[in-house]
């Protein structure tokens, strides 16, 4: 595991130091520095193309909450939950899994389905809820289940995928497996029983687990100060008995690294690790919410500097991987790319009421049978039911 202790700013010949002042915390690992050059003795000299889809990725999830966030405003979807920002996060830690692991995410995720190989239509399928949503509409939008990737289905409730990913971690060491279970929360999920019960079974029972605190500052209006007498979550990892870091959560390589050395550590056998990636929630907590009303703008401001997709974009055209041509390029690909997925999902109908009864049960008990019949003949009378999918409470 690579060492908590601050790395000191390089400048763009590894020699001279910067004197930058960063809003990030002195304690997190860091790889990029304020002005986006990099610690040499660090850099992880990732290849070539990994770098370039982790940036792809970045920037695909950039423009899938952007367009998120505009469907919900044109009143074409109920609800959407952002995630900018975040984009190294997301991206970095699943840039460090094997095909083989497990995911158990937040609604603050889509980086991560999107770079295991989830489909942009079926995500857009989930927020209209419409007869090619893999759950059938049966899920709240934004709360994605893609089984087949290994990427479990996301639950409102905070902090309750913390204890399956330990489950489904332990099952994997029981059956002599290689294989890892990383999982998500954030700050505010940190004050959750289920947290502490996984991280306590854990730690006790070495369980291959990750887990990643996303420490965004803010969960939804209560800030960080309010959430926790801890001045670091990173902290708590002393007393589960595991070993603990905190990175610069808007630095992809920091994230990476950190990520990929506790993965490795997991899958030999060492058990888990709590990482924090301190960052800042750009954007909203969801569509219904006004930050503007709690934030602090100064901190904001400040962290709005850090975007990790532009610091990222900077090391990338430093190292002659990238440039304005390239960009252009990339944003159309992604625009159309969205574009076409949108004119393909939005279309599709509502889930038939026969949807209501399958998959609850491999065989239909005669209960639901019964049911069955009675809403399929109540179906008949009405001619059809409205589809109220668009209009999402929250």
């Amino acid at each position: 595991m690579v060492s908590a202790e601050m790395v000191k700013s390089k400048g763009k010949n590894g020699k001279g130091t910067h004197a930058a002042k960063s809003v990030l915390r002195e304690d997190c690992f860091r790889i990029m520095n304020e002005d986006n050059t990099v610690d040499l003795k660090r850099d992880p000299k990732l290849d070539k193309n990994l770098m370039l889809r982790m940036y792809r990725n970045m920037a695909l999830t950039r423009a899938y909450d952007e367009r998120g966030m505009m469907l919900q405003r044109q009143g074409r979807i109920g609800f959407y939950v952002p995630s900018f920002g975040q984009e190294a996060i997301q991206t970095g830690t699943a840039a460090s899994l094997e095909k083989q692991d497990w995911a158990f995410p937040t609604y603050r995720e889509p980086g991560l389905f999107i770079y295991r190989g989830a489909s942009i239509y079926h995500m857009l399928c989930n927020l209209w809820g419409n007869s090619a949503d893999v759950c059938k509409g049966r899920q709240m939008p934004v709360h994605y289940s893609f089984s087949d990737l290994r990427l479990f289905s996301i639950s409102s409730p905070i902090a309750t995928q913390c204890m399956q990913a330990v489950g489904a971690a332990m099952a994997a060491k029981i059956q002599k497996k290689k294989e890892v279970a990383i999982t998500y929360c954030g700050d505010g999920g940190t004050s959750e029983n289920d947290f502490h019960s996984a991280l306590t079974f854990a730690g006790a029972m070495k369980a291959p687990t990750v887990l990643i605190v996303t420490n965004n500052q803010y969960a939804i209006s209560v800030p960080f100060s309010k959430q926790t007498g801890c001045k670091k979550i990173v902290d708590k990892a002393v007393g589960y008995g595991m070993p603990g870091i905190a990175v610069d959560g808007n630095d992809i390589l920091a994230v990476y690294q950190a990520t990929k050395d506790a993965v490795d550590r997991a899958r030999e056998g060492e058990g888990p690790s709590l990482i924090e990636c301190v960052t800042l929630r750009m954007g909203p907590h969801s569509s219904s919410d006004d930050p503007t009303r709690y934030r602090d703008e100064k901190l904001f401001e400040a962290w709005k500097k850090r975007d990790p997709i532009l610091r990222f974009r900077e090391y990338l055209t430093g190292k002659k991987l990238w440039d304005k041509g390239k960009e252009e390029a990339l944003q159309q690909e992604l625009k159309d790319l969205i574009a076409k997925a949108i004119d393909k999902a939005e279309p599709e109908p509502p889930p038939t009421l026969d949807d209501l009864f399958n998959d609850v049960y491999a065989e239909m008990t005669p209960q639901l049978k019964r049911q069955r019949e009675a809403l399929l003949k109540e179906g008949e009378l009405r001619g059809k039911f409205e589809n109220t999918s668009e209009a999402f409470p929250l």
